[in-house]
């Protein structure tokens, strides 16, 4: 079986002190937070193996919070505690590059790590083949409603439907802002063939019913679930992770949309490197799969994924950034601040 989420280059967090998102991670039932510079400190261990510092983008913390405590029972994780901090993607790997302390980070999106790798914080070689290109888990876009659909939301052409309103991230600080808009704009411009049309749909889509724009995707969630927007944008697992914990919501994932692949890598100039590899690599073993994906995450390892298959829907095309020709050029001619031509498009509906 074929790798499910076979690359995106990881995307490093960066770590900063600050309680509000330690409330905020007891408000939501220990979930994901996206405060900026949120920290958390996992008791799982006696912290006599050392401390690992996870900066991270917020979505993924009911993964982390789940497979940490695995990895203290193994050998290489016993005694290691870990100091975590959850933010936007892009905010997270700025702040490690200009100086953060991190051990593990976890992006949302490629472009987030490079810029470590740039930085010579992260090895050039982290999304080596043997650990699925640095992809440990990811996600597809998908659609959050309230419950019983009452819009009758189900495909891309009913966001743009007269008075729907949408609730998505800022692209400039949130790698899910990014995935976002990847969906649909893969979708219009049939898989980037027809890029007009894509961006057609998108400027429509930003301009006309994007009345919001929260810093973060955890950040947008809140927003959404405080009775802001019709439809929220935002990671399959994120969604599976607000209906399991209660909220009045239920999600639909489109027929055409986008697979999501977040990397992860250890960072060559943390404390404890060693302890730090060992950590990613449990990420990609079999019991830490299994874990990742009873949390709603779609995993990399294909046994595990074939194991959960029937879980998750089946979109009828799930696009991939290779099919738009990869971050280096998406990031570059659609989201560069100033001059991608996304960029301009939310440059020019928030004027």
């Amino acid at each position: 079986m074929s790798n499910p989420f076979r690359r995106a280059r990881p995307c490093v967090v960066a770590l900063a002190a600050a309680t509000c998102t330690t409330l905020l991670a007891a408000c939501s039932g220990g979930g994901a937070s996206d405060t900026v510079g949120g920290a958390a400190t996992s008791g799982a261990a006696d912290g006599s193996g050392g401390t690992l510092n996870l900066y991270a983008f917020s979505v993924p913390k009911v993964g982390f919070d789940a497979v940490i405590p695995g990895f203290n029972d193994t050998p290489e994780g016993a005694g290691v505690a870990f100091q975590q901090s959850y933010g936007p993607s892009g905010d997270q790997s700025r702040k490690v590059a200009a100086g953060a302390a991190a051990d593990v980070v976890s992006f949302s999106v490629e472009p987030d790590m490079t810029r470590l790798v740039t930085a010579g914080l992260v090895s050039a070689d982290w999304d080596d083949a043997a650990h699925h290109h640095g992809v440990a888990f990811g996600s597809v876009v998908a659609m959050v409603v309230r419950k019983g659909n009452p819009k009758g939301i189900r495909t891309w052409d009913d966001l743009l439907k007269p008075g729907i309103e949408v609730v998505t991230p800022n692209p400039f600080s949130s790698g899910s802002a990014k995935w976002n808009l990847l969906a649909p704009y893969a979708a219009e411009s049939d898989g980037g063939t027809n890029p007009a049309a894509g961006l057609d749909y998108v400027g429509k889509l930003v301009g006309d019913h994007v009345k919001t724009q929260p810093k973060s995707g955890r950040e947008a969630s809140d927003a959404f679930l405080q009775g802001q927007g019709d439809v929220l944008l935002s990671y399959e697992n994120e969604a599976l992770f607000l209906e399991r914990a209660g909220d009045p919501v239920e999600h639909i994932v489109p027929e055409q949309t986008f697979r999501i692949d977040n990397p992860v890598a250890s960072t060559t100039k943390g404390a404890n490197v060693a302890r730090a590899e060992a950590f990613v690599s449990y990420l990609f073993t079999a019991p830490a799969q299994t874990i990742l994906a009873q949390k709603g995450f779609r995993v990399t390892d294909p046994a595990v994924a074939q194991q959960f298959a029937s879980s998750f829907p089946t979109p009828t095309k799930l696009y991939t950034i290779d099919d738009l020709g990869g971050w280096k050029k998406v990031d570059s001619t659609l989201f560069l601040k100033d001059v991608g031509s996304i960029a301009t498009i939310y440059d020019a509906a928030s004027k």
